[in-house]
C-alpha cells in the first residue's frame, strides 16, 4: 500500500498544481458571484438582489463621497434578507469599520417568501454561496471554486477577462456590469417576458415577518459601525405598478422602519420614467451610473447637513 501510495504521490501533485493554476485565473468572467469573495473586506458596502448588483454603481459613488464602496449585492434568490445574508455580512465587512457608510436597496421582494415555504430549510437562500462559504478576502479563493463553481476548471482559463469580457461581468467592487442589445424590440420583448414572470408571482408573494425582522438585524448591526440608508431603486412603469397593487403598504412600511432606526429612506420608485432598463426590472448600466450620482448626492448632502 506505502509503495502505491508512493507511486501515485506525485500525479496527485500534478493535478493539484494544474488546479492550482487554472484557479489562478478566476476573475470577474468566472460567474456571477465569484469576485465577491476575492477581495480585501470593505468599510462601505451596498446591500441587496440583482437589482442593486446591476443598478448602482461603486466607482460612480466613490467620486461623489470620496471613499470606495463594495456592491455585496447578489440576486433575489442568493442574498435577500435574512439571517443568512446577515452572518455572510459579518464575514464580509472589515471588522474595523467605524464611519461606514451602508447602502441597503429595498423592494418588495427582496422583502418577501413564498407562501408555500414553511420550514426554514426551505428558504431559497439555503442555497446561496453564502450559506457555505467562510472565506470572503481570498485571491484566488479557491474555497469559492471548491464549494460553488461547477463548470470545468479549464474553462477559468478559457473564459478569463483578458480573453474578453462575458455580458455579465462582475467587477472587483462588487457591480455587475451587463452588457445586452439595447434595440428597443430586443428591450421591449425582455420586458414583456419579465412583466409576465412578476405578475405570475403576485399570488405567491407576502411580505416576510423573517425577512422584515432581518433587516432590521442587519440595521441594528450596522448602524453602531457607520451611517445606513435605505434605497428603493426604480423599475419600469409596468412593474413599479404591478408593485404598488401587490405591496400597496410597502413603502409605508419602509418609512415606519427609517423612523424607528433614524435613518433616511431614498425611494426614486416614482422616477422610473427617467431611467432605461434592460429588462424592466434591472437598470441599464448608464442608467445605474445616473441613479448611482444622484444617490451620492442625496448621500453627501444629508452627511454635511
Amino acid at each position: 500500500m506505502k509503495k502505491f501510495l508512493f507511486k501515485i504521490a506525485p500525479y496527485f501533485a500534478v493535478v493539484l498544481i494544474v488546479f492550482a493554476v487554472l484557479g489562478s485565473y478566476a476573475d470577474g468572467n468566472t460567474d456571477d458571484d465569484y469576485m465577491h469573495f476575492a477581495v480585501e473586506k470593505p468599510q462601505n458596502i451596498i446591500l441587496g438582489d440583482s437589482r442593486g448588483a446591476q443598478g448602482i454603481v461603486p466607482s460612480v459613488l466613490k467620486e461623489k463621497l470620496a471613499v470606495p464602496f463594495d456592491n455585496f449585492s447578489l440576486n433575489i434568490v442568493y442574498s435577500p434578507y435574512g439571517q443568512i445574508y446577515l452572518k455572510a455580512l459579518k464575514r464580509k465587512l472589515n471588522p474595523a469599520t467605524k464611519n461606514g457608510i451602508f447602502i441597503l436597496t429595498v423592494n418588495p421582494w427582496n422583502l418577501s417568501l413564498n407562501h408555500i415555504v414553511k420550514k426554514k430549510e426551505d428558504f431559497p437562500e439555503e442555497k446561496s454561496p453564502l450559506k457555505n462559504m467562510y472565506f470572503y478576502d481570498m485571491s484566488p479563493n479557491y474555497e469559492y471554486l471548491l464549494r460553488n463553481y461547477t463548470k470545468s476548471w479549464f474553462k477559468i482559463y478559457t473564459d478569463r477577462e483578458e480573453a474578453g469580457r462575458s455580458n455579465t461581468f462582475l467587477h472587483k467592487d462588487g457591480w455587475m456590469e451587463v452588457d445586452v442589445n439595447m434595440n428597443k424590440d430586443s428591450v421591449a420583448a425582455r420586458t414583456a417576458l419579465k412583466t409576465k414572470e412578476y405578475r405570475d408571482m403576485m399570488e405567491n408573494y407576502n411580505l416576510s415577518d423573517e425577512r422584515l425582522k432581518a433587516l432590521n438585524d442587519i440595521i441594528n448591526y450596522l448602524k453602531d459601525k457607520g451611517t445606513v440608508y435605505l434605497v428603493r431603486i426604480p423599475t419600469s412603469k409596468n412593474i413599479t405598478e404591478i408593485e404598488n397593487e401587490k405591496f400597496s403598504v410597502f413603502n409605508d412600511v419602509m418609512k415606519e422602519i427609517s423612523q424607528k432606526h433614524h435613518l433616511k429612506y431614498y425611494n426614486f420608485a416614482g422616477q422610473y420614467n427617467e431611467f432605461q432598463y434592460t429588462d424592466g426590472n434591472h437598470m441599464y448600466r448608464d442608467s445605474g451610473k445616473n441613479l448611482s450620482a444622484r444617490i451620492g448626492d442625496s448621500i453627501r448632502s444629508d452627511r454635511k447637513n
